[in-house]
């Protein structure tokens, strides 16, 4: 593995997953968001009210089987957040920040956010580091994460909460390299 360098600007950072009824930014809803603080503290993860009538048949084969909580209205969302994320206004990580931050904007439409501006794009954190954003070793995502001693198994992949998870452990284990 090459040698890593990941020194953070900030340690008030929240790990941020979220997973939606497809990519159309427009006419898609967001379905579940989990986020993590940076010490592994603090967590919150819950299901949004969403049309079903929208769901792609990949989130439908792949995302709904891990839903299983009641689904809220996106006012408590945002409520929620902001009480999570409080008022240090925390750098918001997230790996498919693209996608993420658009849907995050549209729930927070007409609101204060409660995060800095700038989120953080984990993916391009790896690409500069020396990583493949796509967290794959021949092929393999299992493989890309076991050189970092973490065992893909234990999280429920495409479960937002465990995705952030996921995210922040492997994020971590960067940050111990690089000491």
């Amino acid at each position: 593995m090459k040698e890593c360098i990941l020194k953070p600007f900030s340690d008030d950072v929240v790990f941020f997953d979220a997973e939606f009824t497809g990519h159309d930014i427009v006419n898609d809803q967001l379905m579940s968001i989990g986020m993590v603080s940076l010490d592994g503290n603090r967590e919150i993860y819950f299901e949004l009210q969403y049309d079903e009538n929208q769901v792609s048949e990949w989130v439908r084969e792949n995302v709904v089987p891990h839903l299983t909580e009641e689904k809220i209205s996106r006012e408590d969302a945002c409520e929620r957040i902001n009480m999570f994320c409080g008022n240090s206004e925390p750098h918001l990580v997230a790996t498919v920040n693209h996608y993420d931050m658009a849907f995050w904007h549209k729930l927070f439409t007409g609101k204060k956010e409660p995060i800095h501006s700038i989120p953080i794009d984990f993916a391009s954190m790896l690409f500069a580091v020396g990583l493949t954003p796509a967290r794959e070793v021949r092929g393999k995502k299992k493989n890309f994460y076991a050189q970092f001693g973490i065992d893909l198994d234990a999280y429920q992949i495409h479960n937002a909460l465990d995705d952030a998870k996921l995210m922040r452990d492997l994020y971590i284990k960067l940050s111990e390299l690089s000491e």
